[in-house]
This record gives structure tokens, C-alpha cells and sequence, in this order.
């Protein structure tokens, strides 16, 4: 049990790197980007064909990449996430929808459908560990991942907290017409915070390559764990997206231990139960108390049947 508690700790730091990106867009632009996942994957195989095709050791392709990621963050919140925005709460969904299947499409044009990975570019970092006292085994990529996770997230929350940029990016998460008002670009702040996002989902998705094989249509499952995460750990909070990150590691390794099947499974069945047990909280503090919500759920208010009004 131990074991599996740290090997889950430390997947949780690859959730937590790829769920920050998809907890920082919604805490400042107010819309869940549903192409997170395909953006992550496009990072890593951007990551793979500066690889392969021109020959760079990974460290550089990623210095090459996380720009590009970056500029591709830009450009989409400037070309396509801000006129979503102002269509209503569907129209984001349904763009993102279609571009995550450009993506998906995209890739599959441009790299094929083979399995894909950058372990045999790592050299020994793929498969070589420390053993810890009791026989543990701990790999060096993830606990790399994991340093690097909590690094950025430590990172961002400095930007976020010390620079001017920051301050104008959490002004407009908060009153984006008042930090208008006081001089910020909200246009502004909200491109780069899309930025970020992209560009860490790129990284994370490097990462991802580094540890798995990867398709261009890898990203729908790597969304759902990055919203879980951020559920599990608070959405718009970037210590509650590590959190939440660990949490989701540590279910899918405990219950790996129960059953190989059982792994991914565990983790959707704590974020069920931290959705569920939230949604009852406030649905019972919008009634005054659990006897409220109890005597509401099995007293609904009665309807005339001729208007559809509530009967007084």
C-alpha cells in the first residue's frame, strides 16, 4: 500500500501539470477549453517530430515547442475564444468541441495513426529509479515530473501574485468590466493567460509522450483526467489543481491494486463522489440545512395543471 501511495503521489504531479492549464482558463476566461486534451497531445507531437524529423535532443525540442504552444494559446483566444465568449455558454462548448476534432483530424493528417513515444529518446531517464528502504521503487521520470509540476505551478502562482501582469490577469478573473474601468486590457490579460494555459498543456502532453504512447486522438481521455482533477482539487485554485491531481493519482494506484481494471476506474469514482458530495452541500446550503434539501427533495412544490405555475 505504501508503494502504491507514492507512485500515485507522483502521477498526480502529471495531472496536476496537465490540469493547470485547463483550472488557469477557466479561472480567468470563465470557459472549460474541452480541446485541452488534443492540445496537449499536439504538444507532444510537435515534441516528436522536432525529434525525429530534425533531429534535436528532447531538451530542445521542448524550448521549441512551449513557444510555439504559447503563440498557438495566443492566437486562439484573439481569433476564436473571444467571439465563442460573447455568443453565450453554448457556443464555447461547440467550438472547442470542433476544434479538439480539428486537432484530432489535423494530426492524424500531418503524423498518421501510429503509436508514438519519446521514451527510447530519454535514454535511462525512461526506465531507471532509486530504490527506496523497504524495497520501494521510485522511477526517476515521474519524480521528475512531479518536481517539475509543483515548480510551475509554484512559478505561476508568483507570476500570478508578484508581477503586473498577474495582477491584471486576476483583476479581470474577478470584474473583468471594473479592471477595464481602472485601465487593464482585459483583452490583453486574457490572451496571455491562454498563453500559459496552451503551453502548459503542450508540456504537459511532452511529458505525457515521455511515459506512454501517444495518437493524435489520445486527448479526449487526457481532458477527462485534467477536469477531474480540477473538480477534485477546486476549479480556479492552482493548489487545489495539485491537490486534485494527487488525489486522482493516488485513487488510480490504489486501485490499481485491486485490479488493473480497476485503476482508471477508482479515479472516476472519487471524482463522482467529490462532484456528488459538493453539489449536496450546496444544494443543502441553499436550503438552510440537510433537512431542508431532504424535505424539498420529497415535497416538491405542487403545479397547477393548466398554467404550469407554482400553486400557492
Amino acid at each position: 500500500m505504501l508503494d502504491a501511495l507514492i507512485q500515485g503521489i507522483l502521477l498526480g504531479g502529471y495531472f496536476a501539470l496537465l490540469a493547470a492549464g485547463l483550472s488557469l482558463m477557466f479561472g480567468v476566461v470563465r470557459f472549460i477549453n474541452l480541446a485541452h486534451g488534443d492540445m496537449a497531445v499536439l504538444g507532444a507531437m510537435l515534441a516528436l517530430w522536432a525529434v525525429q524529423g530534425l533531429g534535436l535532443p528532447v531538451i530542445w525540442a521542448i524550448v521549441l515547442v512551449l513557444p510555439v504552444m504559447a503563440g498557438l494559446g495566443w492566437a486562439m483566444q484573439a481569433l476564436v475564444f473571444e467571439r465563442a465568449i460573447r455568443g453565450g455558454f453554448l457556443v464555447p462548448i461547440l467550438t472547442t468541441i470542433g476544434l479538439g476534432a480539428a486537432l484530432q483530424n489535423g494530426m492524424f493528417a500531418a503524423f498518421g495513426s501510429d503509436t508514438r513515444s519519446l521514451g527510447a529518446h530519454i535514454g535511462a531517464l525512461s526506465w531507471s529509479g532509486w530504490t527506496l528502504p523497504g524495497g520501494i521503487i521510485v522511477g526517476e521520470l515521474p519524480v521528475y515530473t512531479f518536481v517539475t509540476a509543483v515548480a510551475l505551478l509554484g512559478a505561476l502562482h508568483l507570476v500570478l501574485t508578484r508581477t503586473r501582469l498577474g495582477r491584471a490577469i486576476r483583476a479581470t478573473a474577478t470584474d473583468s468590466e471594473a479592471a477595464e474601468l481602472c485601465g487593464v486590457d482585459a483583452a490583453r490579460a486574457h490572451r496571455a493567460a491562454a498563453a500559459m494555459a496552451v503551453a502548459l498543456a503542450g508540456l504537459a502532453g511532452i511529458f505525457f509522450a515521455m511515459r506512454a504512447q501517444v495518437t493524435p486522438y489520445a486527448g479526449p481521455m487526457q481532458l477527462i483526467f485534467a477536469f477531474e482533477a480540477v473538480v477534485i482539487g477546486g476549479i480556479g485554485s492552482l493548489r487545489g489543481t495539485l491537490i486534485g491531481g494527487v488525489s486522482l493519482g493516488v485513487a488510480q494506484a490504489v486501485g490499481g491494486t485491486i485490479s488493473a481494471q480497476f485503476s482508471v476506474l477508482a479515479g472516476h469514482c472519487l471524482f463522482l463522489f467529490v462532484l456528488i458530495t459538493r453539489l449536496a452541500r450546496d444544494a443543502a446550503a441553499s436550503h438552510g440545512s440537510w433537512h431542508g434539501l431532504i424535505h424539498a427533495v420529497l415535497h416538491p412544490p405542487k403545479r397547477r395543471a393548466d398554467t404550469g405555475r407554482t400553486a400557492p
